[in-house]
C-alpha cells in the first residue's frame, strides 16, 4: 500500500484528490492538511510514501517546504502539483528534492501513474516542467535569482507589501526590503511595476 499525504490549501482540491485515489487498490490517502506548517508537523510524526504538495500555502510553503520535509525524511517522495502558469517553479522544486511536477489539470489517470511512478522510485517531468528547465539552461535573468530571492519575488508580484512578505517568509521586514532591491538590481529593473511586466512577460505568474 502507497501511502499519500494531500498538502493542499483548498479544501475541494484535497477532496476531490481523494475520491480520485479512493477508487484504487493501492493508494491510500493516510494524511492531509491545509497549510505548509501542518504538511511539515505530519511528516514529522508520521510515516508517508509520497507527498502531493500544492506550492503556494499559507505558512511555511513552495521550495523551503520541500527542503524541510526532505530534510526530516530524505526518503520521502515529493510530487508537486501546480496550477498552471507556475512551470517556472519547475527545475526549482525538482532541484529542491521533489521527486516530480505535475499540472493540477492533468487527467486522473495521468495523476495515479505518476504516483506509483514516484513511489517506486522514479522521476515526472511533464511537457511544462521539461520547458521549465530547457528555459533554466537557457540563462534568463531571473534564473539568476536564489531560491528565497524567487519566493520574495512571487509574492511582490501577487501583489504583497514588505511587511506581509515578511510575516509570510517568516523573515524581517528589512530583509525582505534587502531581497527587493537584489531582484531589481539582478533583473535590472527599476520598480515593482516593471518587475510585475517582468513577471508576466516570462509567465512568472
Amino acid at each position: 500500500m502507497i501511502r499519500v499525504l494531500i498538502a493542499d490549501d483548498h479544501s475541494i482540491v484535497r477532496d476531490g484528490l481523494k475520491r480520485i485515489l479512493a477508487a484504487t487498490a493501492d493508494l491510500q490517502v493516510t494524511g492531509e492538511a491545509a497549510s505548509g506548517d501542518a504538511a511539515l508537523a505530519l511528516v514529522k510524526a508520521n510515516d508517508y510514501d509520497v507527498v502531493m504538495l500544492d506550492m503556494s500555502m499559507p505558512g511555511l510553503s513552495g521550495l523551503d517546504l520541500i527542503k524541510r520535509m526532505r530534510l526530516e525524511k530524505p526518503k520521502l517522495r515529493i510530487l508537486v502539483l501546480s496550477m498552471h502558469g507556475e512551470q517556472q517553479y519547475a527545475a526549482r522544486a525538482l532541484k529542491a528534492g521533489a521527486a516530480g511536477y505535475l499540472n493540477k489539470d492533468s487527467a486522473s489517470e495521468q495523476l495515479l501513474g505518476v504516483l506509483r511512478k514516484i513511489a517506486a522510485g522514479g522521476m515526472h517531468i511533464g511537457e511544462v516542467a521539461a520547458a521549465s528547465l530547457l528555459e533554466a539552461k537557457a540563462g534568463l535573468p531571473h534564473q539568476a535569482l536564489s531560491d528565497r530571492e524567487f519566493e520574495v519575488m512571487r509574492l511582490l508580484v501577487e501583489g504583497l507589501g514588505p511587511t506581509e512578505i515578511a510575516e509570510r517568509l517568516h523573515l524581517s521586514v528589512k530583509t525582505v526590503s534587502t531581497h527587493k532591491t537584489r531582484i531589481l538590481e539582478k533583473l535590472g529593473l527599476g520598480s515593482t511595476a516593471e518587475l510585475v511586466r517582468y513577471a508576466l512577460e516570462h509567465r512568472l505568474v
